[in-house]
Formats: C-alpha cells, sequence, structure tokens
C-alpha cells in the first residue's frame, strides 16, 4: 500500500462542488485513509489572460497498483468530471488532477513524472499539502514540504478559504 499525493484544482463551474467529487472518486479506490487539506482560493498560474480564480487543495490515499495505473484512473476521473481536452495551455478548467507523489517512488516517463517536478515552486500546492504532511520529505529532496513551503519567495496564501 502506498501513499499518493494529489492535488486537485477548479476553476470552472462550481468549482467546490467539483472538488467534492474528485475526492469521493479517489476515495472509492483508496485502499486506506484519505487525507484532505483546506481548500485555498488561489490566482491563476500561468492561464490565459482572464481566468478565473481556482480552488485548491490536496489529498493523500493509499494506492496498491502503479503511479502509470492510477494516472490513468484520475484522467478518467477527469473525464468523468467534466474535463475537456483543451486546445489552450493551462485553459481553463473544470477538475485538474495531479499526481504529486508516491510513496518513495521516482518515476520519470513522457506521461509521468514523480514527485511532480515543480511541486517546490507551487505554493498553491505546497501550502495545502503542507496542511495534512508538513514533514514529508519526497524522494530526491532534502527539505520537508514546510521547508519547501518556506523558502518561495511568493507572499503566503491566505489561510484556508474554506473547509470540505
Amino acid at each position: 500500500m502506498t501513499r499518493t499525493g494529489i492535488a486537485l484544482g477548479s476553476n470552472l463551474g462550481d468549482r467546490l462542488e467539483n472538488l467534492r467529487r474528485a475526492k469521493e472518486l479517489l476515495a472509492s479506490i483508496s485502499t486506506g485513509p484519505v487525507l484532505a487539506a483546506p481548500v485555498y482560493l488561489t490566482e491563476p498560474v500561468n492561464c490565459p489572460p482572464g481566468s478565473p480564480d481556482f480552488l485548491n487543495t490536496v489529498v493523500e490515499i493509499s494506492h496498491e497498483g502503479t503511479p502509470e495505473e492510477l494516472l490513468k484512473t484520475t484522467q478518467a476521473f477527469q473525464h468523468q468530471l467534466g474535463r475537456t481536452d483543451a486546445v489552450e495551455r493551462n485553459a481553463p478548467r473544470v477538475i485538474d488532477i495531479d499526481l504529486l507523489y508516491s510513496g518513495g517512488e521516482i518515476v520519470s516517463t513522457e506521461v509521468l513524472e514523480l514527485p511532480h517536478p515543480r511541486i517546490a515552486l507551487r505554493q498553491f500546492v505546497l501550502r495545502p499539502l503542507a496542511d495534512i504532511s508538513p514533514d514529508l520529505v519526497l524522494p530526491g529532496h532534502t527539505l520537508t514540504i514546510a521547508e519547501h513551503l518556506e523558502n518561495l519567495a511568493e507572499p503566503a496564501l491566505p489561510v484556508a478559504a474554506r473547509e470540505w
């Protein structure tokens, strides 16, 4: 049983409901307890001009398959929840489900890289992850999640937007 961190984001439709539904789908495949961070309201990063704000969070599940199998499952969940294939990179979306880490595994393929290569640069991922696993040290890293968050130059996210 491998503990896997997953980032959730939504900036279209009923954003909070989109996150809830994604969490429920992930819980349905988890073989252990699901940890869920608070939800944060965040400005879009590297998105087209005029993109709506996101709601972001992180969940951690237990998974017995490979990271590649879980990726296929989460991609199917995204489509089930109404995500369409965007023509424009980082276009607004109903749901975004990104694998962040899977136990102590390091994966580098054309379709998956774990730990997520930009995890230490993304406050909208680090802040909620620090809420549930501040002392986690990812494979190939020397700093904890809390230390990565402290090292970011950008101002801190406000207090959690809402519990869910």
